[in-house]
């Protein structure tokens, strides 16, 4: 009788225990938060999403990570039609000559080539961006794959040169992603997210965010600019490091038994 008691209170305890560790395997793996603060207008922020998702690839947490989307228009007041040439708006805006602009904006290109993109910089159509943050709100509204539509809205500006203004075009890649014709169609006739953009824009300025791309992970570290891909696995171990840290402090087996802290 004696023994048999001791079996019993064995696997009691032996369950109680595997019931507790798979708990904190649980906890363990925590998701990590990222927002990003992106416009899709920057060539920097193509070059730094596609590092973010490379690192996130080679550190095995692509499952493990949410990622948002904020909007940040770099020209709120950009025209819906194109009205110049890539490398004569950047000679203007940095004080170069039209040949210096060129060599510049090829410079970047070959950032973004040494990426995996088609970058295709020079012939960009430069139009107002506020409709294709809508987009995006729209589709992460609908609960469809936000970070394809972002993909496809990148790829449709810096590779294939479209016109992120036109209609046409956001419907076309909102299909893609399972988005039915009408709604978008509606969505854009609307005034529907303009002050979801506009919230992400007043909570950058009121966190100093002047530039983009601009990463925060789990709300502690922020990353200004596209970092080296290396440099941003370095951060996101960290944030790792620090959420399996915190998780794993809570649960404990000792002598006897085991429990919460």
């Amino acid at each position: 009788m004696f023994n048999r008691l001791i079996v019993i209170i064995m696997l009691f305890s032996f369950s109680f225990c595997n019931s507790m560790e798979i708990e904190r395997k649980e906890l363990v793996s925590p998701k990590i938060k990222i927002a990003c603060w992106s416009d899709y207008a920057c060539p920097y922020c193509y070059i730094g999403e596609k590092r973010l998702e490379s690192a996130l690839e080679e550190l095995g947490l692509k499952e493990n990570v949410e990622i948002e989307m904020k909007a940040f228009e770099l020209d709120p007041e950009a025209s819906r039609e194109v009205q110049s040439r890539t490398d004569e708006r950047f000679a203007k805006k940095y004080g170069l000559t039209i040949e210096g602009a060129r060599a510049q904006i090829e410079n970047i290109s070959n950032l973004g080539r040494a990426e995996g993109i088609d970058f295709k910089y020079a012939e960009t159509q430069y139009t107002n961006m506020l409709d294709a943050h809508r987009l995006t709100k729209f589709i992460a509204s609908k609960g469809r794959d936000v970070q394809k539509i972002i993909h496809l809205l990148f790829d449709a500006y810096f590779t294939k040169n479209l016109k992120l203004a036109e209609k046409s075009v956001l419907i076309t890649l909102a299909k893609e992603v399972g988005i039915d014709e009408s709604d978008v169609n509606t969505m854009l006739d609307s005034q529907d997210f303009i002050d979801e953009v506009r919230r992400d824009e007043i909570e950058a300025q009121s966190i100093r965010i002047h530039g983009v791309p601009f990463f925060i992970i789990n709300n502690k570290y922020a990353i200004s600019g596209a970092w080296p891909k290396n440099e941003i696995k370095r951060i996101l171990s960290q944030a790792l490091s620090d959420q399996q840290s915190d998780s794993l402090s809570g649960m404990v087996c000792g002598l006897d038994g085991c429990h919460r802290r």
